[in-house]
């Protein structure tokens, strides 16, 4: 059947045309390849392999074939899917343990398993805080805890980035204000696009003073700081965040997110967390997956020290090249090039030559700071990670960046 393009709304029409061309014309607009293969520390984009540097599979378990098993046999007990949202019957002996597993891996009282990381942060929020209070909120945090913030109605008052001064100023004049029933502070634990840790000693100091309550979305943390348990273990101050935030789909290796906290705060959000009440539940077999490999990590430290160990070659053999790698305290490793135009070049010529590492421009980034963001995971060896190197600097003294 033939489609009438007259027919179509112009407005929509000129508004899609004007801006698509305007994002192309100014190196924002984004490419999507499509890979030919598993997300591994090789992947296979138009029949071409090359080094990938660009997977938050940060521990390489998105093909352990432990998890395979786990997800094989959860699909041959339960089905491909859970049939329902977790409030009628789509609650599965599966999720159940899921949850008992993440507490215990995070040290907290009860767990909430949800479809994704993002919508953790629009359903935790919102349930929580409404327009009779007020959420701190860090200016480079995820765009998943400002939509939360802006859904919940709440007073949302930015701190510059980790600037414990700056947090402490507005948590007083926010609560001597008188204004709010309740005032949260949110941070991320690991910024994804700089990998710089947020000061949690220093924020849970002001939240104390304060009587802030604390929540901590740790999505870039969970199986990479603190031996893996996240940057709250990392701090030792488990006990002191009242909302644990964390992602399933990136060390962890499979998909979806959780909130972790005391046993009436998930109580709560079993009743009033948005899309854990209107969404069907995590498939079985990503449930069991994602147990399998959060035992994984409570088993053995092995593969976030490789992490680590294989962060720490690429940061020092990319900064010893004159790249600007920014203040990552993490594998997280930005090369940070500014000119959007010229960060979308670089990320050509890095593919042209066997590196898949992508580009990074606002609005995911402030304009002006766009960068590759590389992230090594406990997957590459030494030899992928040198290849990538002699790569970063052929093109980079090609390009004037180094």
């Amino acid at each position: 059947m033939s489609i009438d393009i007259a027919t179509k709304n112009k407005s929509l029409s000129k508004f899609l045309s004007q801006n698509l061309t305007e994002l192309k014309s100014k190196g924002l607009y984004n490419k999507i390849d499509s890979l030919q293969s598993s997300n591994g520390p090789i992947i296979t984009i138009n029949n071409k392999n090359l080094i990938n540097l660009s997977s938050n599979n940060y521990l390489g378990l998105a093909t352990n074939d432990r998890l395979k098993k786990a997800e094989i046999n959860a699909v041959n007990k339960y089905g491909v899917g859970a049939g329902a949202v977790r409030t009628i019957n789509g609650t599965l002996e599966v999720h159940d343990i899921l949850e008992n597993t993440i507490a215990k891996f995070k040290g907290t009282e009860s767990a909430i398993a949800f479809q994704s990381g993002f919508n953790c942060n629009m359903g935790a929020i919102s349930a929580i805080m409404d327009k009779n209070d007020a959420i701190l909120s860090d200016e480079l945090n995820h765009a998943s805890i400002i939509d939360g913030c802006r859904l919940s109605g709440a007073k949302v008052i930015r701190y510059k980035h980790s600037d414990m001064n700056d947090l402490r100023e507005k948590a007083k004049v926010a609560q001597e204000s008188g204004q709010y029933n309740k005032i949260m502070v949110i941070t991320d634990g690991v910024f994804s696009m700089d990998g710089d840790i947020a000061k949690l000693p220093e924020i849970v100091k002001i939240a104390e003073e304060f009587d802030l309550i604390t929540y901590v979305d740790d999505a870039h943390g969970s199986g990479v700081t603190g031996k893996g348990a996240g940057t709250c273990k990392h701090f030792g101050l488990s006990h002191k965040i009242d909302f644990q935030i964390g992602t399933l789909s990136k060390a962890i290796g499979v998909v979806g997110g959780y909130v972790a906290g005391s046993k009436d705060l998930i109580d709560w959000l079993k009743v009033r967390g948005r899309p854990f009440l209107f969404s069907t539940s995590l498939t079985p077999g990503a449930a069991a997956a994602c147990t399998e490999s959060i035992n994984l990590l409570i088993e053995s430290d092995f593969l976030v020290n490789k992490v680590w160990e294989n962060g720490n070659y690429l940061k020092n053999g990319l900064k010893s090249l004159g790249f600007n790698i920014g203040n990552s305290e993490t594998p997280i490793t930005p090369c940070i090039i500014g000119d959007e135009t010229k960060t979308q070049l670089f990320s050509k010529r890095l593919l042209e030559e066997g590196v898949y590492a992508k580009s990074i421009v606002f609005p995911t980034v402030p304009k002006g700071t766009g960068r590759v963001r590389n992230m090594p995971t406990a997957a590459h060896t030494k030899d992928m990670l040198d290849n990538a190197l002699a790569i970063y600097e052929k093109v980079g003294k090609e390009l004037g960046i180094i």
